[in-house]
């Protein structure tokens, strides 16, 4: 499965894409922030992380799109741009058929390094060590958007948009497939039930 992660944000939007790997294991394909000018109007904002999005998206085509779930800050402004550009990320992604993943920031935090309150330098740590790298990427934007993407790899379900018409793609089903037989394979044999037919 392959997992395109969009960390929003109007000034720096994180993007990071990791492939599944058998025994667990994350590989990264490909990182980097999308940027657009604060004096720039709001408008040509977007369609400047629009157009990096779409990019994104016809380079990797992914499996999924995880997106950082957006909640409300001090800043309101800031919470306005960075769920304008999450939408941005949807919109791409619902073109193109793919399913969307929200992860809350905490989720992210606790699957990629055991804890939910994790500084944004453990994450970055963590996402190199997870993904075999020699130095952690940075900025932490970039770092984000690869945490999420193996957030989902861990975590598949997630808070999956639109219902039935995206239950698991057929990477989804592969992968959980290999997760349930490596998990038989660690239990052992286990003794045949009898099964009563309806």
């Amino acid at each position: 499965m392959r997992v395109l992660g969009v960390d929003p944000g109007l000034t720096r939007c994180g993007v990071g894409v990791v492939d599944s790997r058998r025994g667990r294991r994350a590989a990264l394909v490909g990182v980097g922030v999308l940027t657009s000018a604060p004096a720039t109007s709001t408008d040509l904002r977007l369609l400047e992380i629009a157009d990096g999005l779409e990019g994104w998206m016809e380079e990797h085509t992914p499996d999924v799109v995880a997106v950082e779930r957006v909640f409300a800050q001090n800043n309101r402004g800031t919470v306005m741009g960075t769920a304008q550009v999450a939408g941005l990320a949807m919109v791409a992604a619902a073109r193109r058929g793919v399913p969307v993943a929200m992860h809350t920031p905490s989720e992210v935090k606790a699957a990629v390094t055991g804890s939910g309150r994790a500084e944004k330098a453990q994450v970055q740590r963590m996402v190199a060590s997870i993904l075999r790298l020699d130095t952690a990427p940075s900025p932490a934007d970039a770092a984000d958007a690869l945490a999420l993407a193996i957030t989902h790899l861990w975590r598949p379900a997630g808070a999956l948009q639109g219902g039935d018409r995206h239950e698991l793609t057929p990477a989804q089903r592969a992968w959980a497939a290999a997760e349930h037989r490596a998990r038989g394979a660690q239990r052992g044999p286990r003794t045949p039930r009898k099964e009563t037919v309806r």
